[in-house]
């Protein structure tokens, strides 16, 4: 009885947590939700669009053609443990970078400078999955991402043979740490909320942003998917664009709000 008391008692403390960070931090989890969900339509596509075809490709070859229906054809699309996976590994992201910028930074006004920078820092990341030339004035040309995806991906190949229950959400947990513009803007707003649960709900919120496309290409497959996401790949810079300039505003607000309370820089 005890222990159910004690959970019961964690549950509520924890969704108390959630709630007063959506309540503060509202603004910057629907600018977060919105970059993955626009972001999705012409970037997650096609990163992860491959991935997303070879699992239901291998979850459907596991079906009896005699079993095969379209609801189940269609519900096979939806990988849900895969989703959480992903969710997982971004929420455990958000929640680190956020925890160790509340330490380092120590509260106060140094947080909220610090928060400003990643939030400008997280418009200029969006901006540029937005408009890649962009991007390409700030990239070293070391090369790492590719490396860094590849060796992902490999680590991964074991677990595509069959991806389904605990082992298609591995494969969800393993493919969430692959590196992409838009990851980083997400985890420099994510980081930017100073808090461990604020970081890991901005973060899974971002997750949840980028599900409705994914889905889409699960159902669809790339050829049909390609026909809407020609005109979205048109549309979605400006949108991202706009969501930048979002995040910039935030940052701005956050700065004239420190000046306003004397917080030195």
């Amino acid at each position: 009885m005890d222990h159910d008391l004690a959970f019961l008692a964690l549950l509520d403390s924890g969704l108390h947590t959630c709630t007063v960070a959506v309540a503060d931090h509202g603004g910057l989890l629907s600018s977060l939700f919105m970059t993955g969900l626009i972001g999705s339509l012409g970037h997650c596509t096609g990163m992860c669009g491959p991935f997303v075809l070879s699992q239901v490709g291998a979850r459907l070859e596991a079906v009896p053609l005699e079993r095969m229906t379209e609801w189940r054809r269609l519900t096979g699309a939806f990988l849900i443990p895969y989703h959480l996976g992903r969710m997982t590994t971004y929420g455990t992201l958000g929640a680190l970078a956020a925890g160790v910028l509340g330490k380092v930074a120590g509260g106060g006004a140094a947080l909220q400078w610090a928060s400003v920078l990643l939030l400008s820092l997280a418009a200029v990341a969006v901006v540029s999955v937005a408009f890649p030339k962009i991007g390409k004035a700030f990239d070293p040309g070391w090369n790492w991402e590719s490396r860094w995806a590849g060796w992902v991906t490999t680590q991964a190949r074991l677990l595509f043979d069959n991806p389904v229950g605990w082992r298609g959400y591995g494969l969800g947990v393993v493919l969430g740490f692959i590196p992409c513009g838009l990851l980083y803007a997400a985890l420099s707003s994510a980081a930017s909320l100073g808090t461990s649960v604020a970081g890991a709900l901005g973060m899974i919120v971002f997750a949840l942003g980028t599900v409705p496309s994914l889905v889409v290409v699960g159902m669809a497959g790339h050829v049909v998917a390609g026909l809407w996401r020609k005109p979205a790949l048109a549309l979605s810079p400006w949108l991202l664009l706009a969501n930048g300039f979002v995040l910039g505003g935030l940052a701005v607000t956050m700065m004239a709000r420190i000046v306003e309370r004397g917080g030195a820089p």
